[in-house]
């Protein structure tokens, strides 16, 4: 059953020792969801987001996105152009506890809204490239993940192998993701920080303004493409060249792989809902991401999909393994 926003409120003042709560109401969708989650209001015009989690997945998810938080500083927050959530304080309820937060101003982006030519595709691509900027060892010196491209290629293989494994899997699609994988200048590129699990309704926005960004439980250092993937939603070509070309423009550079593994990672999301549902016995869903599957294939042999890999035949041998390990060394060895 969902805790009210009264007794939400309460635990806020329970939370943080003289808060002044004059008005609670609900956040988010009432009973549905991980979370119950009220907006409080107080005296001044402060305002802020109480949540506690409803299941162990979502409590595992909210102390991972406190410890990033706590990792974000002042320092780092002057850099970027929009609010981060801030902490307040906690309370314990049951087994679990309830987390206090400023609210951040804005709407979750609706992405058949991100338009080329209203300023949001720009805005996003912006804002990305200001997190892929940010200086990695306040990531590394608060403990948490780094992962090379040797890593991200066999995190993704790993996704593919199994995911054939169901005997569901379009071989068309194996061919394609697996002449991805194999293709050694797609995974040529430098990690930075990352929020990680990106996406449309993590993203707040403000008329064309992003005004901030939620959920960085998985703050990282990795790919940036994975915080590109989410993109490849957007209404049509456009509005994806739109968010590329200004994320190119505010980091300055243009890595050529970027947007191919984007789409890699994208469309690699099909076969994690496939081994979602193969692994909860869901019928409802493998039919679902089958069907996706099947339109996935209709596209790319119609030419509607581009191509994953780099235009080189070159894939990776020994050699190539042998670089990317090599790499990943280096990476280790500046980033410790």
């Amino acid at each position: 059953m969902a805790r009210s926003h009264f007794t939400l409120a309460a635990l806020a003042t329970a939370a943080v020792a003289d808060l002044d709560v004059r008005r609670a109401g609900p956040h988010g969708s009432i009973g549905a969801g991980d979370f119950d989650s009220a907006r409080l209001s107080g005296s001044g015009g402060e305002e802020w987001i109480i949540r506690v989690p409803r299941t162990t997945r979502a409590e595992a998810q909210q102390s991972a996105d406190l410890v990033a938080i706590r990792a974000l500083s002042q320092g780092v927050r002057s850099r970027l152009s929009f609010g981060v959530p801030s902490y307040r304080g906690q309370a314990p309820i049951a087994e679990t506890r309830a987390i206090l937060y400023d609210y951040l101003e804005g709407e979750p982006l609706d992405v058949s809204e991100m338009i080329a030519g209203s300023g949001l595709p720009s805005s996003v691509g912006a804002a990305i490239a200001a997190i892929h900027s940010l200086p990695t060892s306040f990531v590394t010196d608060s403990g948490l993940t780094s992962h090379t491209p040797f890593e991200a290629m066999r995190s993704s293989a790993s996704v593919v192998d199994r995911a054939a494994a169901t005997g569901l899997l379009p071989a068309a699609l194996v061919e394609r993701w697996e002449s991805a994988i194999q293709d050694s200048q797609l995974w040529q590129f430098q990690p930075t920080v990352i929020n990680g699990s990106l996406e449309a309704s993590s993203v707040l926005v403000s008329g064309d303004r992003i005004s901030g960004i939620l959920g960085w439980h998985e703050l990282q250092i990795a790919d940036p493409a994975r915080d590109l993937a989410w993109v490849l939603g957007a209404p049509n070509d456009d509005s994806v060249d739109a968010v590329f070309d200004a994320y190119a423009a505010a980091r300055g550079t243009s890595e050529r792989q970027l947007r191919n593994r984007a789409t890699l990672y994208h469309e690699l999301d099909l076969a994690r809902y496939l081994l979602h549902g193969s692994h909860t016995k869901n019928t409802e869903v493998v039919d679902d991401a089958v069907a996706m599957m099947s339109r996935l294939v209709d596209s790319v042999q119609q030419s509607d999909e581009r191509p994953l890999v780099s235009g080189s035949t070159e894939a990776l041998d020994v050699a190539g393994v042998e670089n990317l390990l090599a790499a990943t060394e280096r990476h280790r060895s500046e980033s410790a």
